[in-house]
């Protein structure tokens, strides 16, 4: 009983260090996607991501990248996009630019695994929509994109805002209004991923013994687990996007995980297609499916799949060539660090949540000029992950507070 309470506090401890580690990077980053947000309208998009040719690509990676946001959000405007008349490859582009090629993404993964993983993070971004356009052309989906637009087409409820122009924006009263209303509406969308995500990943710290992940990971965590070989990295590669498969938690969350993962010995290529696999979970695929049907669900589904796969592995053994593949002992250790030292960290996290109390400011003066009373139905899923968020906050309450006084 002594051992598990005191497992109990050592993983909570190390949830809530793991989010005061990565918190300012958190909100400078959803600072900047909301910026973007107010000042690039979706109608633009819409009308030059037409084509399945390489403008319409560059451009769908571009609007996604401008868009960024967690993958349920992406999930609706790619379908808006999709059934506005946008291709399926450049709908895809945009999907994987706006949940990878994601600016607080970035930050967060520099915060917990390296150069190697930001640079893996955006380089293979780019790399999954090559694949996945490459696959798409092989395989000429033309007969199911058509069944899929004749699915959506009375279904087209979209709207744009219009767009005033970007200074007026920047120096009207409005303008922060509606930039503060897309920052706390970010982290609507995402508290919930981010709380489960730490929490499991502290919990896997603590419980989870190292023997699991070798067996789970062939090749990991012994001498060579960097490179263990390519039949191993080939497996792990394969093996990541089907353990966060079955989990309930976006990119942001999934990183903490990855971060462990990587501390136990999984090879770079495994991490990265474990951290590329935030589209390829249930819960995702069932939302595909109600958009466009199960068999293009499972069709995006296997060309994300074969994509995630392919960029790892290439990326993995470009860092081989190059002898540049990270080192596991670099890995963060939980139980040798200090999370909440008086650092740089400490004094990022104060400042931006300065700037976090004037967001909210203008989220406030914005929600009482709109005065709207909106639907509060929530779906099954909202209800479990609630519910799977109150059990988190009352695990880590449990073992940073309670286990202590024991």
């Amino acid at each position: 009983m002594t051992q598990f309470l005191q497992d109990w506090h050592e993983a909570a401890t190390t949830s809530l260090g793991f989010f005061w580690m990565a918190l300012w990077a958190f909100m400078l980053g959803y600072f900047v996607s909301s910026l973007i947000q107010v000042l690039v309208t979706r109608e633009r998009m819409q009308k030059t991501m037409g084509k399945d040719g390489p403008k319409s690509i560059a451009l769908g990676t571009f609007f996604g990248f401008i868009s960024s946001s967690c993958s349920f959000a992406a999930l609706a405007t790619t379908r808006t996009l999709f059934k506005k008349g946008a291709g399926l490859a450049p709908s895809m582009a945009f999907l994987l630019a706006s949940t990878n090629l994601v600016i607080e993404l970035g930050m967060v993964i520099a915060v917990f695994l390296g150069w190697q993983f930001v640079s893996g993070e955006y380089v293979g971004g780019v790399l999954l929509i090559l694949f996945s356009w490459a696959l798409i052309r092989i395989t000429r989906p033309k007969r199911l994109v058509e069944q899929t637009r004749q699915r959506l087409a009375d279904d087209d409820t979209s709207s744009d805002e219009g767009g005033a122009d970007w200074k007026q924006t920047l120096t009207s009263q409005k303008g922060w209004q509606k930039i503060g209303m897309k920052y706390v509406m970010e982290w609507q969308m995402v508290w919930k991923d981010v709380l489960i995500g730490f929490t499991v990943a502290g919990i896997i710290s603590a419980f989870v013994p190292t023997v699991f992940f070798e067996t789970l990971f062939i090749g990991s965590g012994g001498d060579n687990a960097a490179n263990p070989g390519f039949l191993a990295v080939l497996v792990q590669t394969i093996v990541a996007p089907f353990a966060a498969f079955f989990t309930f938690i976006g990119s942001m969350g999934n990183i903490p995980l990855a971060a462990v993962l990587f501390g136990q010995g999984v090879a770079f290529a495994g991490v990265m297609a474990f951290i590329f696999s935030d589209l390829v979970v249930l819960p995702v695929l069932r939302i595909n499916a109600q958009y466009y049907g199960w068999k293009m669900a499972l069709y995006m589904l296997i060309v994300m799949l074969v994509a995630i796969v392919a960029s790892a592995l290439l990326m993995h053994y470009v860092l081989v060539f190059f002898d540049a593949l990270p080192n596991t002992a670099d890995a963060i250790d939980p139980g040798n660090r200090d999370f909440f030292a008086i650092n740089y960290q400490f004094y990022l996290n104060l400042g931006f949540m300065v700037v976090s109390a004037v967001m909210l400011y203008f989220f406030y003066q914005m929600k009482k000029m709109q005065q709207s009373d909106s639907d509060s139905t929530r779906s099954v899923a909202d209800v479990i992950m609630l519910s799977l968020s109150a059990a988190a906050v009352l695990w880590l309450v449990g073992g940073a507070v309670v286990v202590p006084a024991f």
